[in-house]
């Protein structure tokens, strides 16, 4: 038996093996050769040249803080900064919202609001509750017989427990507050540009703002923290209104979109954040305008959970007019470390182009059952609180269907939890 072995080994075996290796070499080289060229276009940093970008485009930047002092004094600040001083104080206004820090995340944002105040930037910084009045709020819960808006009960532990996305929602629209004082001292902004904790710099900023020659309702960055690891799943669904294959370029399981990424081109999506996102400002002047929301809390009482910036992409009529884009050529890092290993025009790098692509492969059949799997759990419940609306009452829709997931998530203690 053991001859037998050694002679198929020998007769058949390592030729199989030898011609499969050379076949994926084939196949190696192929792929690094088609790695995409940058689609970035030289952009005028030093204002020295024509750009897509008007001189005089205004932006609303907001955001909103948690325990960032670290980045705040190493990049954030001044990289926000060095926005103003490229678009000009005049076209600027900076909002933020802080509440809940642990460290000097208040303390950072003041020196910054000292800095904006010194470029006569007009701004908006409200400091928020302490990690103690955070914590006292949480468990400041409803009685059992008396639900209010934002709870969701806990069987196992008979309590009203805090919505996490409705609870980040609410900050959110808190930041966008000045939005709305500013137009009725006739001062309007092309572009609500949201910022996260990431390291960028101007030239990001600028092709974001360029992608698809300025014509969108939203686009989007790709965001890091472990390169090459794309790291915000839960807000990014593709044209289809798929989850992403995996962690990995080119990331989707829609044809059209995974055809585009490995273009380094706009990708077409249902939604995105990842990091850094702009809006066109239009939909947040409407009547009513465009406000960030979670899903009904009748809804999340099925286990079903949307993110905040998911839903606003649902809820924004310039979607389907526009479109939302994830510009590729736009990586930004929740660290100095991962930025600058994914900033480079070649990317991803030859290793990672055929780990990707085989990493895709392999992932397609499985997170096709696994796509197929979840979203049948989210069609029965949703179909079940369709049916459950009251009588006599409107019909329940949800339009952000795309964005739903089978969870629950909670504000807990010092973060969040699944429950």
């Amino acid at each position: 038996m053991i001859i037998k072995y050694r002679r198929f080994r020998r007769n058949y075996l390592r030729p199989l093996l030898f011609v499969l290796f050379f076949l994926f070499i084939i196949d190696a080289i192929s792929l690094i050769r088609r790695r995409p060229d940058t689609y970035r276009e030289n952009l005028d940093i030093d204002r020295r040249s024509d750009s897509p970008l008007p001189r005089n485009t205004s932006i609303f930047i907001a955001s909103v803080h948690r325990n960032t002092e670290p980045i705040l004094r190493s990049t954030w600040s001044q990289a926000v900064l060095d926005l103003v001083d490229f678009f000009g104080p005049e076209n600027v206004y900076f909002s933020a919202v802080e509440s809940g820090s642990q460290d000097e995340t208040k303390e950072a944002l003041m020196e910054l609001k000292a800095a904006l105040d010194q470029r006569y930037t007009s701004n908006t910084i409200s400091l928020g509750m302490t990690v103690w009045e955070q914590l006292e709020e949480i468990d400041t819960r409803p009685p059992p017989d008396a639900r209010e808006p934002g709870w969701i009960w806990n069987a196992a532990e008979s309590q009203f427990e805090l919505r996490r996305i409705p609870y980040l929602a609410k900050v959110r629209n808190q930041a966008m507050e000045p939005l709305k004082q500013l137009r009725s001292e006739r001062r309007e902004f092309d572009k609500v540009l949201w910022l996260n904790d990431v390291v960028f710099d101007i030239e990001d900023i600028v092709t974001l703002f360029n992608t698809r020659d300025n014509d969108y309702a939203a686009a989007c960055a790709m965001d890091y923290k472990v390169a090459p690891f794309y790291y915000d799943t839960f807000a990014l669904r593709d044209d289809l209104g798929l989850k992403t294959i995996s962690l990995h370029w080119p990331w989707f399981q829609s044809p059209i979109a995974r055809a585009a990424a490995e273009r380094n081109a706009p990708i077409p999506v249902t939604s995105c954040w990842n990091g850094i996102v702009v809006f066109d400002a239009a939909p947040f002047y409407a009547n009513p305008p465009l406000k960030f929301r979670g899903i009904d809390d009748s809804l999340a009482d099925f286990h079903l959970e949307g993110s905040e910036c998911c839903l606003i992409h649902a809820d924004n009529y310039l979607t389907d007019r526009k479109g939302v884009w994830l510009n590729p050529n736009v990586r930004v890092g929740y660290d100095s470390k991962a930025y600058y290993q994914i900033r480079t025009n070649r990317f991803p790098n030859p290793f990672w182009t055929v780990v990707g692509a085989w990493v895709n492969r392999l992932n397609g059949w499985h997170a096709g059952i696994q796509s197929r799997l979840e979203n049948r759990v989210v069609q029965t419940r949703l179909e079940q609180w369709r049916l459950e609306a009251p009588t006599g009452g409107p019909r329940r829709y949800e339009p952000g269907e795309a964005c739903l997931i089978n969870e629950m998530q909670i504000m807990w203690s010092n973060g969040w939890m699944h429950l």
